[in-house]
Parts: structure tokens; sequence; C-alpha cells
């Protein structure tokens, strides 16, 4: 496992930095947003969102982990996203609900991958979905009505 130092998550806000070139298609704009991802034996992917009107598109997380699977990595230490405006100040994003929950269904012990959500502020992935488990089955206090026809 791959201890996730300040070093690694400035590199990470660093390396998803550079990765932004944003590029416009009609009223879609692609690449604007980035991530890097760093897995657990040390290497680093990166990706940019890909934004569709029909909601085909992705979000930069989904790329930079199609990228890591792709090399046949599963395991994500941390991960970063970021976005700039157009007076080039940048903004670390968390994961949306729908990324949160593809980290954590490509391996199990994604629960704990480091999520960066600024340069001194990072959590864990299990405290941004803490209702990660499948539920239990409930036991049935008293049988339902009798609802006769």
């Amino acid at each position: 496992m791959h201890s996730v130092t300040a070093d690694d998550v400035e590199q990470l806000i660093t390396s998803a930095r550079e990765l932004i070139r944003p590029h416009r298609v009609g009223d879609r704009l692609f690449g604007d947003v980035a991530a890097v991802l760093l897995t657990d034996a040390g290497n680093s992917f990166g990706g940019v969102c890909i934004d569709t009107a029909s909601g085909t598109g992705f979000c930069a997380e989904h790329s930079a982990i199609a990228a890591m699977v792709t090399a046949g990595e599963y395991r994500i230490a941390a991960i970063a996203a970021v976005w700039q405006d157009e007076q080039r100040q940048l903004y670390v994003l968390p994961p949306c609900g729908r990324c949160r929950e593809l980290i954590r269904q490509v391996d199990p012990g994604n629960l704990d991958t480091v999520v960066v959500l600024g340069h001194r502020r990072q959590t864990l992935l299990r405290d941004l979905l803490p209702e990660h488990e499948w539920p239990q089955p409930q036991q049935n206090l008293s049988p339902p009505p009798n609802r006769g026809t």
C-alpha cells in the first residue's frame, strides 16, 4: 500500500492542472476538468472530462480510472480533480456521486482511497460514501395488514 504524503497531494494537483486543455465544440466544453490518481503501486494516471449533449460524456475521474484499468491496476491510493476558471484560478473538486461509486466498485480496498479536497484537505472515500454496504434484510416485526379484496 502506498502511503500518501503531502508531496503526493501537491503532485496530484499540479499534474492534474497540467492536463487542463479546454476545447469548445458548439455549446459543449471538453477537457476543462482534469483528474490524476496515484495507485498503490506508485503509478499515476490522468484523464479529462468529456461533456456531451446526449449524456454520454464522463467525468475526468472516469477517464483516469479507465487509463489505470487499461494498465492492469485497480487500487487507488489517492485521487485529485481540478478545474480552472477564466482567470486561471484553480479549484480542487470533490468527486461526484457517480465517480465515488465507480472508485468503490473498481476495488473494495478503494474505500480507503485518499480523496484530495484541497492543498491541505483530504478525506477517505469511505467518509464521502458512508452508506456503501448492501443493506441487511429486515425482520418483519409484525405481519403485514390483511388487505382483503
